[in-house]
């Protein structure tokens, strides 16, 4: 998952495909059977909002169930990392590339009749830069300099310099009705369905918008059932409370559903990292060599097949094979303990230390805290873990830089780039990394921008900013009597429209 909260930053702008009418199918699952537009699709999750504003730490779970499905982009990320236009009918881009000027789609209307105007996108791009967003993808849009709407279909963004991702960036700005009330607890986007109810701590459904503008849902709604652990999320699936599991978080169960008719399995493609994040701010983890020794006393080959069963991949830095500025970087700090020793003498820290390690209380945080606990006494490194919920991991770690070292999970593609920001909440702060993120922004060419972060890559690599563990398996489970659904863990998102029963 990301963090709970990080958003997507440095990407291609991709070239702009000609829209249809409507977000689209996503990609089919497996059954051929004529599908009930009137079923009711039950989703599986372990992962429940935290609150229903994206800008104010509503977390992975807010994006999985209203991103495109309740709220809408000008742009839209496919399944298979693509951008397409959404709300934006077309753009321009000046020749400096200084000025895009984007033309919104006719016959918009927000779920309480409104229709969209520009005015509504302008707000919505300032409640994300805004100076009491919670959003991390703040940051990634610092680069505007002014929103004008000379009329209400068109919006202009000047920029204070290149920004060859922000296409990209702006499909993750959801777009907000001006005169919403309250946010975090209600909605009014221009998605294919509209908030139904949430009951905290069980379930939240979406039912259909029958003035959406585009193509209606292949269904009549979806329910989220959340849950605590992947066990509980399993029996549901066993027993039929719910048709779908966004993201199979217990390779060990596999086996109920392998060969089972009843069910398909798909194996998708994932961009979520877990990471062993340090406070590179703190001793001892402002010293590189610590960091180094801790990552080289810890055997990920280890962990990832006591966590994921032969599943999922090992990556050696913060970039999975599906960014362009991949390499393998695993031997950069091997799983070595007697040079873990070696690097903590020359560190000062021949003795070892002991160090508090805040983990959250959802899988496989407590699993992977306790391995780790057990790798590092072989150096003399003393864990005590701490296991938080995710509110307070946000409190703690995210707002408050309070924290040694932590355990999360990072779900975007191209999120290398948060290493080149010193405020980011593990305050790694290499002015070199922070050059090169800049000067890629800023490229002009895809291949200059790809070379960039490549060197971001192998640096970050070098310096042990984190410790990378393991990069996720996306393995969803489904009834057979499913299809349409996304299989691919791409930064959270779960578009439930073009999921069909039958």
């Amino acid at each position: 998952m990301t963090s709970k909260f990080a958003g997507v930053v440095a990407a291609l702008a991709l070239a702009l495909a000609a829209c249809g009418s409507g977000p689209g199918d996503a990609p089919a699952g497996g059954s051929s059977a004529t599908p009930d537009a009137g079923a009711t699709i039950e989703i599986g999750s372990l992962y429940e909002p935290q609150n229903l504003d994206n800008t104010a730490g509503g977390g992975q779970g807010i994006t999985e169930a209203f991103n495109g499905n309740v709220y809408e982009g000008l742009f839209k990320l496919t399944d298979d990392g693509k951008v397409e236009p959404l709300l934006a009918e077309s753009q321009e881009v000046s020749g400096d590339g200084l000025t895009y000027t984007f033309r919104l789609r006719k016959g918009v209307k927000f779920h309480s009749g409104k229709a969209l105007t520009s005015a509504d996108v302008k707000n919505s791009i300032a409640k994300v830069t805004a100076d009491d967003s919670q959003s991390a993808r703040k940051s990634s849009l610092e680069v505007i300099k002014s929103v004008e709407t000379p009329d209400d279909a068109t919006v202009v963004v000047k920029l204070s310099g290149r920004s060859i991702s922000l296409v990209y960036n702006l499909s993750y700005v959801w777009i907000v009705n001006t005169a919403a009330k309250d946010p975090a607890t209600s909605e009014d986007g221009t998605g294919p369905y509209k908030l139904g109810t949430w009951k905290r701590g069980s379930t939240l459904s979406l039912e259909r918008f029958p003035g959406y503008w585009g193509t209606p849902p292949a269904n009549n709604g979806v329910v989220y059932h959340y849950f605590t652990d992947a066990t509980a999320l399993n029996n549901a699936l066993l027993t039929g409370a719910v048709d779908i599991v966004t993201s199979q978080q217990s390779p060990d169960a596999l086996t109920q559903f392998t060969g089972n008719p009843d069910y398909k399995i798909s194996d998708g493609h994932s961009t979520t990292k877990l990471l062993l994040a340090f406070n590179d701010r703190k001793a001892p983890f402002d010293k590189p060599l610590v960091r180094k020794a801790v990552s080289s006393a810890i055997d990920d080959a280890k962990l990832l097949e006591s966590v994921w069963a032969g599943h999922g991949s090992l990556i050696g830095s913060m970039v999975p094979p599906t960014d362009p500025w991949y390499e393998d970087l695993t031997k950069v700090n091997p799983y070595d303990v007697e040079l873990a020793k070696k690097q903590l003498a020359e560190a000062g820290y021949a003795k070892g230390f002991r160090f508090t390690l805040d983990t959250p209380n959802y899988d496989p945080h407590p699993t992977a805290a306790t391995f780790i606990k057990s790798e590092l006494a072989k150096v003399g490194i003393t864990v005590d873990v701490n296991v938080i919920t995710a509110d307070e991991w946000y409190t703690k770690v995210y707002k408050n830089r309070d924290f040694a070292a932590t355990l999360q999970e990072h779900v975007n593609d191209r999120d290398v780039v948060w290493y080149g920001d010193p405020d980011f909440y593990w305050g790694y702060d290499n002015k070199q990394v922070t050059g090169w993120v800049k000067q890629a922004e800023q490229a002009k060419t895809a291949e200059e921008q790809t070379e960039l972060l490549k060197q971001v890559n192998r640096q970050i690599a070098e310096d042990a900013a984190s410790d990378w563990l393991y990069l996720y398996p996306q393995i969803v489970v489904a009834s057979s009597k499913l299809s349409g659904y996304p299989i691919n863990g791409l930064n959270s998102q779960f578009y439930a429209y073009g999921i069909k029963k039958g």
